[in-house]
Order: C-alpha cells, then sequence, then structure tokens
C-alpha cells in the first residue's frame, strides 16, 4: 500500500499507549499485589527522583522539537529532522522519557506489574511507531534523516 498521507501512519498515539500501561499496571498491582522490591527496602525518593529526570528529558524533548518549528503528535506532520538538544544524544528522547517514568512510577509505588507493563509498552512504541516513523522520516527527508540516523542512536 502506498503511503500518501503526510504523517507516520503509528498504530496508536504514544501518550495513549504510555496511559494504557500505567492503568494495567496499577490495576493488576491492584488486583494481586506483586512487589518489586522486599518491604523492608523504601526506595519512593529513589524512584520519584527517576520519574522527575524522566518528565524533564520528556519536557526537554517536546520544547526542542516545537522551538524547532516541527510538530509533536504523531498524526501531524513533521517539518525538519531535529538535531538539537537531547536529539543529539537518542532520536527518542519522547519515548526514552516515557520509559524512564514508567520504571520511576514502579519504584514508586512498589510495583513489580509497573515493570512488566513496560514489556508490552516497549514492543508496540518500538514496532508499531519508532519503525513507522523512521520509514516516514526516511522517505521524507532522504539522505538527511540517513545521515542522521548513523550519527545518533536510537536509545542511547
Amino acid at each position: 500500500m502506498a503511503h500518501t498521507a503526510d504523517t507516520a501512519d503509528v498504530i496508536v498515539r504514544p501518550p495513549i499507549a504510555w496511559a494504557l500501561a500505567v492503568l494495567a499496571g496499577l490495576a493488576l498491582d491492584w488486583l494481586m499485589p506483586l512487589p518489586l522490591l522486599p518491604g523492608a527496602v523504601s526506595a519512593g525518593w529513589l524512584g520519584a527522583t527517576v520519574f522527575a529526570l524522566a518528565l524533564a528529558l520528556f519536557a526537554w524533548a517536546i520544547s526542542t522539537m516545537i522551538r524547532a518549528g516541527s510538530s509533536v503528535p504523531t498524526n501531524q506532520p513533521t517539518t525538519t529532522i531535529v538535531e538539537t538538544g537531547p536529539y543529539r544524544f537518542t532520536r527518542n528522547p519522547i519515548y526514552l522519557g516515557m520509559v524512564l517514568g514508567l520504571i520511576g512510577l514502579a519504584i514508586v509505588f512498589n510495583s513489580l506489574w509497573l515493570l512488566i507493563t513496560l514489556v508490552p509498552f516497549a514492543l508496540v512504541i518500538h514496532y508499531g511507531v519508532i519503525t513507522r516513523e523512521e520509514a516516514y522520516l526516511e522517505r521524507k527527508f532522504g539522505d538527511v534523516y540517513r545521515r542522521y540516523r548513523a550519527r545518533v542512536r536510537r536509545w542511547l
């Protein structure tokens, strides 16, 4: 099937996938608690720190994208390849922030379920979002994107 729309045609909007992973993890934890850490370990501050760092990365990535004049939502056209800010280190800082945020919440809530929901979330993001975005960006920007992809890793 030929791609005619100027979008990556992802299977789900990433914030929706993230929210579903969090809600599923919390629901499973409520139904059948499965601690991540032993009861004697209080790591709430560690989880909060990881979550705060994830939120900071997420905000930095979005503000960098907006300053570059490109759209953030996956259902809108990408107007430029952004190579500044966190995009110098990872091609997917927003998704990396989402992964770290889920890890932080798993620690805060001491929930192995939240960590387990990271697996389907990561698979959906990788195969249903990132691979489609990469194909779209290569079609749209050609060598500019290929050079960026060769210089900057997908994750870290």
